[in-house]
């Protein structure tokens, strides 16, 4: 991932500062953290920009990093949904 990418899915973040609301240092946010936000708490339209940011592979492997831990800020109900969504498109 490079520092580009990283920006500008920052700037998701700025444009829509209720999607991680514990912080204002959105300039220092890691890709798993904006992921989780715009996973659990985005619009489809934020989804999609953020595909695109990344790439869906990237994103797929971000996704099941986060899934794949003890302890996951993911609700059941999204991690359900990507799961599938990430077997049927990224296979």
């Amino acid at each position: 991932m490079t520092l580009t990418q990283l920006n500008r899915a920052r700037q998701i973040i700025k444009n829509k500062p209720a999607l991680i609301w514990s912080t204002q240092n959105y300039d220092n946010l890691s890709a798993e953290s904006i992921t989780e936000a715009v996973l659990n708490y985005g619009d489809w339209e934020e989804f999609k920009i953020l595909k695109r940011i990344f790439g869906l592979k990237q994103l797929q492997t971000i996704f099941n990093q986060l899934a794949g831990q003890k302890r996951i800020n993911l609700r059941p109900p999204t991690v359900n949904y990507f799961r599938h969504y990430f077997q049927h498109y990224a296979p």
